[in-house]
């Protein structure tokens, strides 16, 4: 049934913009002909790609004419705010009676079509239940729900809480997160050594993309990286991210197999005479090179 929502959408509907692609969104998750659908503020910032203050405004603008209606009643999966197509149920409706009669009937769209009443047992097969108490009922005049304009609340005075009786430095809340470096810790990003730190395919991807594979090949590629991990032994522990941008930096500069230094005097090691710079070395050359005579004096 999400294709009828969904052509309703496109041929009959008078939104526009990101309301349009909201109100598509919501007839693609159409399952049946009640034309309810229930989404998650994330998702229909997802599909739309749209900011989250657009999709809120949308969902305002079709609340407030009579395409959308928000079903403050029910809820779907994990407490999303559940939508009804108004107009496109009043024209499935339409077009199942006068087919009744005629199969080949065609039937247009009115504003004045009666829009028919729910079936909530037909609802709850799609996971669409209805709201137990009043608490949990939103304001009509958030269509968002509670995901996009949560209410105020009176902050916790500072240091509130359970504790230890010896402080809360005595016990970690989580095992798996040792009090001396919080190594594993699960609020952030593991630490590991260079050694163990393996070379993603994201990483060789860049290798191959940025010719490196094919400056060094697969031979000197591995030397580096053999280079790169003797290097690096002693270092402490980094996010597999930080060891992913130092590994490339270091491919990035290493340099093919069987390939000389260059230097700015030709035949002269890697210290400049004289404890001159690189450029002072380079200058003295040009210097050298304009002194000497080329016979047409």
């Amino acid at each position: 049934m999400s294709v009828d929502s969904r052509e309703w959408v496109w041929e009959h509907s008078s939104s526009r913009g990101t309301a349009r692609l909201v109100l598509l969104s919501i007839a693609d998750r159409v399952p049946d002909k009640q034309c309810v659908a229930w989404a998650s503020m994330a998702s229909l910032v997802e599909r739309t790609n749209a900011s989250r203050t657009a999709v809120r405004a949308a969902l305002r603008a079709l609340a407030n004419g009579d395409e959308l209606e928000l079903l403050v009643d029910y809820q779907g999966p994990l407490r999303t705010m559940v939508y009804r197509l108004r107009r496109a149920a009043a024209f499935q409706a339409k077009i199942e009676a006068a087919r009744a009669e005629d199969p080949d009937a065609h039937v247009e769209p009115s504003d004045a079509d009666p829009v028919p009443e729910l079936q909530p047992e037909k609802l709850q097969r799609h996971g669409i239940w209805p709201k137990k108490g009043a608490d949990s009922t939103p304001s009509p005049r958030n269509p968002a729900g509670a995901d996009s304009a949560p209410p105020r609340r009176i902050p916790h005075p500072r240091r509130a809480g359970i504790r230890t009786p010896d402080g809360a430095d005595s016990t970690p809340q989580n095992r798996s997160e040792p009090k001396v470096n919080r190594r594993y810790s699960s609020r952030g990003t593991s630490l590991t050594p260079a050694a163990e730190w393996q070379v993603d395919p994201d990483t060789h991807a860049w290798a191959r993309r940025q010719g490196h594979l094919d400056r060094l090949g697969e031979a000197g590629l591995q030397a580096a990286d053999a280079k790169w991990r003797a290097h690096r032994a002693d270092f402490k522990p980094r996010t597999a991210g930080a060891w992913a941008a130092d590994w490339r930096s270091w491919v990035a500069r290493e340099r093919p197999p069987g390939r000389p230094a260059l230097y700015a005097l030709p035949g002269k090691a890697t210290s400049q005479p004289g404890g001159m710079t690189r450029a002072e070395a380079h200058q003295a050359a040009l210097l050298a090179a304009l002194d000497e005579p080329t016979g047409t004096e």
